[in-house]
């Protein structure tokens, strides 16, 4: 059996391979040196950047394990660790019910906004019919709408229903879409190929089973982004459980904290202790939920804006 020899060609040599200094490299080291000094420089940037971005919240968790009398002193590791303050919250307030009320309205809020914008994307995206694009215009400019001017007239509807002391009012109106996700979503279904829906529709499938079947799993990081971004939108919001709630036993987390400002704040007991021990205890949980979603989050921004 005779053996063929393969030899590299006369430009590679070993160190190439084998992840060394390539020819061009050895002879113009200070080109290689100017590399490894911008590289350095970027990454010293983007660290900068980040420790800018991130101090606030380091603040935060840190002044939250002080003392009340160092609470203040700036310093980012505390010289007394005192973790009885998130103890004394738990005792303080029904945290843990406002914990569970902020849970429950979110994803009633994040899964409603994000079925019906889907739904609606995908009409605009799949569907040709006259006025289209005059109507999509229209609901665009939804979004140059103040909420305040819509402020008075959604309380009247929710007041006539009866339903204006719940939570409903927190998540019942993303059961009719949001012109930002809308947007999001329709810019993702134009993305997909419409051989996959032509084949579909010849072996029978109807339009329900064209959304459910196959535009909804080849659009799943545009889905979980437009989760993601509602679930921290209702997990933050302050404005609707200040007019709608009045019963404690409902508040939600932005809510409660109101009430833990105003009680243990300026003008109360001035333990910013508690407070600050609070403010962590509702930030967490929107920090975990976006690393849980992070992969899907870049991918959906990466991918939506690629087709008008």
């Amino acid at each position: 059996m005779s053996s063929t020899s393969t030899q590299l060609p006369a430009a590679v040599t070993a160190g190439d391979v084998f992840g060394g200094s390539t020819a061009s490299e050895r002879k113009d080291p200070g080109g290689r040196r100017s590399r490894g000094v911008r590289r350095a420089l970027v990454w010293l940037t983007a660290g900068a950047i980040a420790f800018v971005m991130t101090y606030p919240f380091l603040w935060l968790v840190s002044a939250s394990l002080k003392p009340q009398s160092q609470v203040f002193d700036n310093r980012l590791w505390p010289r007394d660790v005192q973790p009885g303050n998130y103890a004394e919250v738990w005792r303080e307030a029904p945290i843990l019910r406002w914990l569970m009320n902020s849970v429950t309205v979110g994803l009633a809020a994040a899964t409603a906004v994000t079925l019906s914008s889907a739904f609606i994307a995908f009409g605009f995206a799949y569907f040709r019919f006259r006025g289209r694009n005059a109507l999509f215009g229209l609901v665009l400019a939804t979004m140059m709408l103040p909420g305040v001017v819509t402020m008075v007239p959604t309380y009247l509807v929710w007041n006539e229903l009866g339903l204006a002391t719940t939570q409903v009012p927190l998540w019942g109106m993303n059961l009719f879409g949001s012109a930002i996700y809308i947007f999001l979503l329709r810019q993702f279904f134009l993305n997909l190929p419409r051989e996959l829906f032509e084949a579909a529709r010849v072996d029978g499938v109807g339009y329900l089973g064209l959304f459910w079947r196959i535009a909804v799993p080849l659009s799943k990081p545009a889905l979980i982004i437009t989760f993601i971004l509602e679930l921290r939108a209702s997990w933050t919001d302050l404005v609707r459980p200040l007019i709608y709630l009045q019963d404690s036993a409902l508040f939600t987390l932005p809510r409660g904290l109101k009430v833990v400002l105003d009680q243990f704040g300026q003008g109360g007991e001035m333990k910013w202790t508690v407070v600050l021990a609070a403010s962590v205890i509702s930030t967490v949980p929107m920090i975990i939920a976006f690393f849980l979603g992070q992969r899907y989050f870049v991918q959906g921004i990466a991918t939506t804006g690629r087709k008008g």
